[in-house]
């Protein structure tokens, strides 16, 4: 039974034959290639589309070794796609592994020391050549962040569209498992979303291959990317950054960590550089910290979350499982799948203690930016005491502004509204309901 991704094929199908070269990013084994290959493949065809119009090229297959190099790639797909009078969806899976072939027609002295990255014809050379092709729609996949994500705006600028794929949103998970939302949410914050661990039929399977996943794929990818000398210090970072998720942090404080808990020395200008690793893999994701009144970012300290909830419990041997947690990073995940930014609020606020006029920050967990307007959000187990019901609105009632306040629950609570205009809901229907924010 295939596993439904409707929101990004019709994503994709939004985008296609825009002259842009469609660019799928995300975790490894979030289901890209699944997702452009099978998903999306088989929408087109549905609607009219011949086989014989799809060029498809996965550069991680060992046959396919020799078309890394982006002008025979470049020869091959022309090649296939020579009939002008047909249209070609061309996909090609894992760009990334295309290396940069070197022009030797051109006297290296005569060019400036500055412009030798010239010399050099690269896979995005290639895509631009490709996607210029009037009869050509082309899409690639990539699972390094560096490489795609941030060198889109760099190298393509307006030629091209970046997809985000992410494991498997709650709603996703459910429309395939079919059980109660109930358990099905008590089996998504243990084992998460990553398509082949839902796949699996038992739960020690599962943890098998969510563990071994994280091991010698992804851990393994950054040490051998970045020509790691060993693997202790970025264990030992991935170790306190997933106990910490939703916790205030930076690269100092995770460095004391590792120094003093952890036993192994590093300092806080390695421990940053290996943040940014991990967040290339993106097996991790940063909020930013937010003064809600101010109207202005705090640099020095943030949020770190993980991308799957599965993969971050498999690292830490399924310990470290406190609800709260759990239930703020998929708060935090789902937002960020719908596409909108996330950060962290800060509100200033006066209070008079013993007497004493105090000014201190209070927490709001999520500002989230619709691109209309900000809703603050703040999760939470219960509010079943006055007492708490005070603790989870304080800062929510002191932004002393009009935007939208919730406060999300867990379990299956419907959407109800306090006297004071903020709005309560369960995290279960707020992860199916879309149209509640």
């Amino acid at each position: 039974m295939d596993i439904q991704r409707n929101d990004y094929v019709e994503r994709l199908y939004a985008k296609s034959w825009n002259g842009k070269v469609k660019i799928i990013t995300g975790i490894r084994r979030c289901g890209k290639s699944y997702l452009l290959s099978h998903l999306y493949k088989q929408f087109l065809m549905d609607k009219g589309v011949e086989k014989d119009c799809f060029v498809e090229m996965d550069l991680e297959e060992d046959s396919n070794t020799s078309y890394r190099n982006p002008l025979v790639l470049s020869e091959y797909v022309k090649a296939r796609c020579k009939n002008k009078r047909r249209n070609y969806y061309v996909f090609i899976d894992e760009i990334q592994r295309c290396y940069k072939v070197k022009n030797t027609d051109i006297d290296e002295s005569l060019v400036p020391e500055e412009d030798r990255d010239l010399l050099y014809t690269t896979f995005y050379d290639v895509l631009n050549g490709l996607r210029k092709q009037p009869n050509i729609d082309v899409y690639v996949t990539g699972s390094n962040s560096k490489m795609l994500s941030t060198d889109v705006v760099t190298y393509f600028r307006d030629r091209g569209s970046e997809i985000r794929v992410y494991p498997l949103s709650f709603a996703e998970y459910c429309s395939h498992t079919g059980s109660d939302t109930y358990t099905a949410l008590g089996k998504y914050l243990t084992y998460g979303g990553m398509p082949l661990a839902v796949l699996e039929s038992g739960e020690q399977a599962k943890r098998d291959y969510l563990a071994d996943l994280h091991k010698n794929v992804y851990m393994k990818d950054i040490v051998d990317r970045y020509k790691l000398k060993d693997d202790i210090v970025i264990d030992a970072l991935t170790d306190a950054v997933y106990s910490a998720v939703g916790s205030l942090s930076n690269p100092t404080k995770f460095a004391n960590t590792i120094n003093t808990v952890m036993g192994q020395k590093t300092t806080d200008k390695t421990i940053k550089a290996y943040l940014g690793y991990l967040e290339d893999a993106y097996l991790i994701s940063v909020a930013e910290r937010y003064d809600v009144k101010g109207k202005r970012y705090f640099e020095n300290i943030k949020k770190y979350y993980a991308m799957d909830l599965g993969l971050r419990n498999a690292r830490l041997n399924f310990r470290q499982q406190e609800r709260s947690h759990l239930m703020e990073n998929l708060i935090y995940n789902e937002l960020i799948h719908r596409g909108y930014r996330v950060d962290v609020g800060v509100v200033e606020v006066q209070r008079m203690v013993e007497g004493k006029r105090q000014q201190a920050q209070y927490e709001i967990d999520f500002v989230v930016n619709t691109g209309t307007e900000q809703i603050y959000i703040q999760s939470a187990l219960h509010v079943d005491t006055k007492e708490k019901m005070e603790q989870e609105t304080f800062s929510l009632r002191h932004t002393r502004d009009s935007f939208r306040k919730m406060v999300i629950l867990d379990g299956n609570e419907l959407p109800w509204m306090n006297d004071e205009g903020v709005q309560f809901i369960g995290v279960i229907p707020f992860l199916l309901d879309r149209s509640l924010i």
